[in-house]
């Protein structure tokens, strides 16, 4: 995304005040004028700055993140505002979702600091399978990716000041832990980062009832007993063809369940079957009862469905 008009103007003023001091004991009277209007000019920058819609890049190796803004939303009576954690990556290398798999490191995201802010909440769009290359699969993105934010005022007719700190890794061939300390002011204004912001809300999965939908759905999920530990098994609808990948999640981040396979023959043409063992609950945890939660995503279009175990 191309750099906005205040961080040319910051970059030019910066030149040109290193150039000026530098030659300062060559410049003459004639010159002098020119270095009071470069001064006037930065005086006035912090103004424009207050208008931003993204944050300055936070760079680390292999990756940067920063924050953008968009406009003001109102849904169910309330209003609230648009932004987003964009997170860009060097190519080859990947980034985590909030349950990274077999591998990897979920992102956290600090909101301390904050003004004006009553509440936050993370969105997170779709993610992918990947090989961690020692036999098991992380889940996450590659490329660019936005996490988006819905953020709550305090006051509503006041601009707030977001403030992350945020923390992820960053995986190629090695995984490098990554931060980054992010600060925006938000206008609830529309500006050029809205499209990006309306695409990112357009890749998080829709919450859906188990059994409802049509096209991709979840139409079941069952234990089955025997064997060291018990299998639960998913009964998905898909589009026939249609790729699909699937994702299941604990009640609590402790719960570090393996990724659903395709198993067995499916019923029909759009019935697809997926099976995982109960492995890796914690100690003293019941499977019986506890609230699961399953991420489908096929072909652009992604559910979650939230059910207990019978």
């Amino acid at each position: 995304m191309s750099t906005s008009k205040c961080e040319v103007t910051i970059m030019s003023v910066a030149r040109v005040g290193r150039f000026a001091l530098d030659t300062a004991a060559m410049m003459s009277r004639a010159l002098r004028p020119s270095l009071t209007i470069v001064t006037a000019i930065f005086v006035c920058l912090p103004g424009m700055a207050s208008a931003q819609d993204a944050s300055a890049w936070d760079a680390e190796t292999h990756a940067a993140a920063r924050l953008i803004a968009g406009a003001a939303q109102k849904s169910a009576g309330t209003q609230w505002l648009r932004a987003g954690v964009e997170i860009r990556l060097d190519p080859g290398w990947k980034t985590f979702w909030r349950y990274p798999g077999d591998s990897g490191v979920p992102p956290t995201l600090d909101f301390t600091g904050s003004e004006n802010i009553k509440s936050v909440t993370v969105l997170w769009p779709a993610p992918e399978r990947f090989d961690d290359g020692s036999g098991g699969h992380s889940i996450g993105y590659d490329g660019d990716v936005v996490l988006p934010l819905r953020i709550l005022a305090n006051d509503a007719a006041q601009p707030s000041l977001l403030h992350v700190k945020l923390g992820y890794a960053v995986c190629g061939n090695v995984c490098i832990p990554a931060e980054a300390a992010l600060d925006l002011r938000l206008s609830g204004a529309a500006g050029a980062e809205e499209p990006a912001l309306v695409a990112a809300e357009a890749r998080v999965p829709r919450r859906v009832a188990l059994g409802a939908g049509a096209g991709l759905a979840i139409r079941s999920v069952h234990r089955q007993p025997g064997g060291v530990h018990q299998r639960v098994v998913v009964e998905l609808a898909a589009p026939q063809g249609a790729p699909v990948e699937l994702f299941v999640e604990g009640p609590t981040p402790n719960w570090a369940l393996p990724l659903p396979e395709p198993s067995g023959p499916a019923a029909g043409p759009q019935t697809r079957l997926f099976a995982f063992d109960l492995d890796g609950l914690p100690p003293d945890a019941q499977a019986k009862g506890a609230t699961l939660t399953f991420t489908a995503v096929s072909r652009g279009d992604a559910i979650e469905v939230a059910t207990h175990l019978d």
